[in-house]
């Protein structure tokens, strides 16, 4: 495709320095402000080459970063065709990490570019959300990180107990319970049992609990109201009958997942999740692997921990599972819970994408009743779940991962 000006750009919160050519020519350096301005001058400026080369065809191409999708949607609206790369899945060698200059990372941009459109090589781009979906991720992680705050609040009270020799009565009960709550009060207010300086500590962080509890009991409410929504409904319905999955589960796998009809298979979505262990084979090692990938949404492995942990405690099966994993290594526990992460993952990807499919509840499918199937269920979907069954799914090559915590 010779009749198109492929464009690499090189990202910041400030400039965006421009790569810019014409099949195989040699680029042209541009350099604009990254403010409205700057972003406009930069469409017209493309515009304007397009219309010299007799309406040649635009593309864009730069890397994903905190400064989120917008400037794709201008070009988009524009009538550019727009790509946003993942920065981990572009190869960088030693000596480019060592020699790095916002020139060369755009250049790179347009040769990879260039690459995909002339020779056809594969870019790698990234799913884009929809706004709609993105705006939903901004309330489910406020959420999330609100819930760590408060979390990393009571271990900061646990931590100052701890190092100040005070114990919790047995009376008092379990962690925060209502008489904990009542005691750790009370300690504050005793200046008899210790310093000063810790009293003082334990009660700015009681005084920091309260509006974070606060806030998470308004955000509970927004995202059930988001999860009673007709784009979430059905989804977050079919996921809340699952053993260990509450509803914040459910939201979170259904807004960071997006579009699961782009997943074919469970290796897929196990890849995106980076619950599939990492690769280093070469030569006379061909089977050579090690922990998990750690790619993808970090936000929903934490919550399938949680959430796997939950099930195990509660479901007879998935505990029987999960003892026989241990079984056969019990120096790497993790291994199973990982194990547990991916075949809940999967079991969730399952539900929603039948139940989006049939527009209600549904039942979680089994090989036996696929086979046949009905005129409601589309064939594809029969062919896809069908295959996925085949094989015990929590048979998993041995991996090894850090357990998250999140509170839910």
């Amino acid at each position: 495709m010779q009749n198109c000006i492929m464009t690499g750009c090189d990202l910041h919160d400030k400039t965006m320095l421009l790569k810019i050519a014409r099949g195989r020519g040699e680029p042209e350096k541009r350099s604009f402000r990254n403010t409205l301005y700057g972003r406009a001058a930069m469409v017209k400026d493309l515009k304007r080459r397009s219309q010299a080369a007799a309406g040649a065809k635009v593309v864009f191409a730069y890397e994903a970063s905190g400064q989120g999708f917008g400037l794709y949607d201008e070009l988009t609206e524009a009538g550019f065709e727009c790509y946003v790369l993942a920065p981990t899945r572009i190869a960088r060698s030693a000596k480019h990490r060592r020699d790095k200059t916002d020139e060369k990372d755009a250049n790179r941009v347009l040769e990879l570019l260039r690459g995909h459109i002339l020779a056809g090589n594969e870019l790698p781009a990234v799913w884009v959300p929809d706004p709609e979906t993105r705006d939903d991720r901004e309330l489910v992680r406020s959420r999330l990180e609100v819930g760590e705050k408060l979390a990393r609040v009571k271990a900061q009270i646990q931590s100052l107990l701890k190092r100040n020799g005070i114990r919790k009565p047995a009376s008092v009960g379990g962690s925060w319970t209502h008489k904990h709550r009542i005691w750790l009060r009370e300690l504050a207010k005793a200046e008899d049992e210790w310093g000063d300086g810790a009293r003082l500590a334990l009660g700015s962080l009681l005084r920091q609990m309260e509006p974070l509890e606060q806030e998470i009991v308004i955000l509970d409410e927004e995202i059930t109201r988001l999860a009673q929504t007709e784009r979430y409904k059905v989804q977050a319905e079919e996921l809340d009958k699952l053993k260990g999955v509450g509803l914040l589960t459910a939201m979170v796998f259904l807004t960071e997942m997006g579009d699961l009809n782009r997943f074919s298979n469970r290796r897929q979505v196990a890849s995106f999740l980076g619950l599939v262990p990492s690769s280093n084979e070469s030569g006379e090692k061909p089977d050579r692997k090690g922990h998990i990938t750690h790619q993808g949404p970090s936000r929903v492995r934490k919550v399938l921990c949680q959430a796997t942990w939950a099930c195990i405690r509660s479901d007879s099966q998935a505990r029987l599972t999960y003892d026989r994993l241990v079984e056969k290594n019990p120096k790497r526990k993790k291994i199973a819970v990982v194990a547990g992460m991916r075949h809940l993952s999967i079991r969730m990807w399952h539900r929603a994408v039948a139940a989006k499919e049939k527009g209600g509840g549904c039942r979680e499918p089994s090989a036996e009743t696929l086979g046949g199937g009905g005129p409601d269920r589309p064939a594809r979907l029969r062919r896809r779940i069908s295959d996925e069954l085949t094989g015990p799914i929590l048979d998993t090559p041995p991996i090894r991962a850090r357990r998250s915590s999140v509170h839910l």
